[in-house]
């Protein structure tokens, strides 16, 4: 066996107290599968590979703190609703033929945690089936009151089972209503879009789901139509084949002077960490160049695929909770100095990278290779659009932007 994962054993030990608990009060309810075995090595490898999986998984949607695993909830509600072979002695009167039922209900808990058969209806319906089988020939209804991410009803739901869920957390509730609540309403419909269908026959929520995806395309098109000029397209490193692409993200950080006498002339940043990404493996991060002769510096981009990833070195400029150090000396900053710098208006900003969009992937580039003389031209272009201008103040502000910014839209 490997080490129980927390989800699933915690989901186990949880709901298989429930059950001793009812059948304390009622003697006559049967004893669950929960109670006595559930195969727990093939729960938490599904569970564990959840984290790998983009494509269709609730957590795309929004992300949730403590989000259960699927295949731990799916594996639960069955194992909580299903009879153990013991509980029927006139059908398997041996400890043998107890033990090979259960075996056979593993298998059937085994396939139905795969994340390739979450819309297999054939191993689906199987565990629908035995569910029904020791409930008298329904499918219950399950209530999760504190529904969070939405895993128990989703799980519930697509088990055939009445689900319910509550939350006080309005974005839970959103989350229950998006995947929930919604689809059912238009289970097996055709979508409605105008264009080309991609399939002739629609089962459960497949049709609004194009429509989702048709609609959703519209939109961007509207979109790029009518601000798509402020995402300007940027020259590629050769490392990454080179041409153009468009950027989709932009990294900015904080400058003051340095406090260093000898080098008060240089704009230094503030920067928490060097790191870009942080896939294990895949690590991307800056790389400070330091000209100290010329007071200059630059960055460049490093990643796991060419150099080593060293967390200590990616760890920026950063020294304290709000204290920092000039990039070209060592000098400390303290937090006093960038609010004395910041309330005399003269702290700045530094593009130190861009990430790009390249096909399936993302390409890092160093702030130092982007041209801003178009970005700044297209941030002018912004600021005098009748949408924003008269609405920004025009007092000096204490940092980057005034404090009392709140442009509709924007901030």
């Amino acid at each position: 066996m490997t080490r129980p994962n927390k989800h699933s054993e915690a989901y186990g030990a949880f709901f298989s107290r429930i059950q001793i608990g009812r059948r304390f009060h009622d003697p006559t309810l049967q004893k669950k599968l929960i109670e006595v075995a559930i195969p727990l090595e093939a729960i938490n490898a599904a569970s564990a590979r959840e984290k790998s999986i983009r494509h269709g998984h609730p957590s795309t949607l929004h992300l949730w703190w403590a989000r259960r695993p699927l295949a731990a909830c799916r594996a639960v509600l069955f194992a909580q609703l299903v009879d153990d072979p013991s509980s029927h002695p006139d059908q398997f009167p041996t400890h043998e033929d107890q033990e090979r039922e259960r075996q056979r209900l593993f298998a059937i808990i085994e396939d139905l945690v795969k994340w390739e058969n979450s819309t297999n209806e054939e191993v689906l319906e199987r565990a629908r089936a035995e569910i029904r089988r020791s409930c008298g020939g329904v499918l219950p209804p399950v209530y999760d009151p504190f529904s969070g991410g939405g895993s128990i009803p989703l799980e519930a739901q697509r088990l055939g089972l009445p689900a319910y869920g509550s939350d006080l957390n309005p974005v839970a509730v959103m989350i229950g209503k998006a995947m929930i609540e919604i689809p059912p309403k238009f289970k097996d419909m055709p979508p409605i879009h105008p264009g080309i269908k991609e399939r002739s026959f629609y089962r459960n929520a497949e049709g609004l789901a194009e429509d989702v995806k048709y609609y959703g395309e519209w939109m961007r098109e509207k979109a790029w139509e009518r601000i798509g000029h402020l995402y300007p397209q940027v020259d590629l490193p050769k490392e990454y084949g080179g041409g153009k692409a468009t950027v989709i993200a932009w990294i900015w950080a904080r400058t003051v002077p340095s406090p260093d006498p000898a080098f008060a002339d240089v704009e230094v940043p503030l920067i928490s960490s060097y790191t870009l990404r942080n896939s294990e493996g895949q690590e991307v991060w800056l790389r400070p160049v330091i000209d100290k002769a010329n007071k200059a510096y630059h960055f460049e981009v490093d990643s796991a695929q060419n150099v080593r990833f060293d967390e200590d070195s990616s760890s920026g400029t950063k020294t304290g909770s709000a204290a920092f150090r000039c990039i070209l000396t060592g000098t400390p900053i303290p937090a006093k100095y960038i609010d004395d710098m910041a309330s005399k208006g003269r702290m700045g900003r530094r593009l130190i990278a861009a990430i790009a969009e390249i096909k399936s992937s993302k390409a890092y580039i160093s702030g130092d290779r982007v041209d801003l003389i178009y970005q700044e031209q297209n941030i002018k272009q912004l600021l005098s659009s009748p949408d924003i201008a008269g609405k920004l103040p025009q007092q000096v502000c204490r940092g980057t932007l005034p404090a009392t910014l709140r442009v509709e839209g924007m901030v």
